[in-house]
């Protein structure tokens, strides 16, 4: 089975095998890198593109998430920076978040534009993948958290002090811009689906500034432990049964899928790919 990654530029380096290639999809193509990790089968999405050049509010999140379960992908994982709000949390942690809020405004946050369709959020992320994420950690001695509430902003820029005071108020622990709608995306396409976050930085008025090259220095600095993370972790999620919550979307999902490639006015979906080989 292969296993999903969604995140920002830097993890690709760790794949092994590497082949890439051009997906045509319904919400626009998609980027995607194929290869091993750990062993695993994965696949991954550069988030913002490969040359980062997708703000928050302008990624496809829609395509990036179709493309994982057209390719028959179940299982998931998004890799985001974040600023902390909570002083607990300090840059250079890792949190496998379980809760989030939407502060988002103009993006399409659901596959079903003409049906109502209404998912349970009640645990928006996979327990199965979060528990592995986090005992992996823990045997890496890593500094590493299970639990956490992601407030999503809807970028490009960074927040206020009198917004940072507000989502402290309303129990957020860090806040980033791309964890929506992706994690409700994921859902609706029935994917097993966790978030692990790097805290880059203190949010605006804990710090004097926040700034885009601190978040990417941080997260480079970072980027031996998430692998060293997810070489732990993706056998061990690979193996896991899926969990019954993540389920519940996962016939919807299919007959969705189908429906769109029916429709969908191109040859077979991998007609453009254009495959170049890799790390070996």
């Amino acid at each position: 089975m292969t296993i999903g990654l969604i995140c920002g530029s830097g993890i690709e380096e760790f794949i092994e095998g590497e082949e890439r290639s051009t997906m045509r999809t319904p919400y626009g193509d998609v980027y995607l890198i194929h290869g091993e990790m750990g062993g695993v089968k994965v696949t991954l999405i550069p988030r913002h593109g490969l040359k980062h050049e997708k703000p928050p509010h302008r990624v496809n999140y829609r395509g990036n998430v179709y493309a994982l379960r057209a390719n028959m992908i179940e299982k998931a994982i998004g890799i985001s920076a974040v600023g902390s709000l909570n002083l607990f949390f300090r840059p250079g942690d890792l949190i496998v978040i379980d809760q989030f809020i939407d502060f988002t405004k103009g993006r399409a946050t659901t596959f079903y534009e003409n049906e109502a369709v209404h998912v349970d959020a009640t645990e928006p992320y996979c327990p199965t993948i979060r528990r592995i994420l986090h005992t992996s950690g823990k045997r890496l001695a890593l500094r590493i958290y299970d639990h956490g509430t992601y407030i999503c902003t809807e970028g490009p820029r960074f927040e206020t002090k009198a917004e940072i005071r507000l989502f402290n108020l309303l129990g957020a622990d860090v806040v980033g811009m791309t964890n929506i709608p992706e994690v409700v995306l994921a859902r609706e396409m029935g994917l097993c689906y966790a978030t692990l976050c790097v805290v880059t930085n203190w949010a605006a008025g804990i710090q004097e500034r926040v700034s885009m090259e601190e978040v990417c220095v941080l997260m480079d600095q970072k980027k031996e432990d998430v692998k060293a993370l997810l070489g732990e972790a993706l056998p061990r999620i690979d193996e896991a049964e899926r969990c019954p919550g993540c389920l519940e979307m996962d016939a919807k999902a299919e007959r969705w899928i189908k429906e769109l490639k029916a429709h969908q006015d191109t040859k077979p979906l991998h007609n453009n790919q254009e495959t170049i080989r890799g790390k070996q």
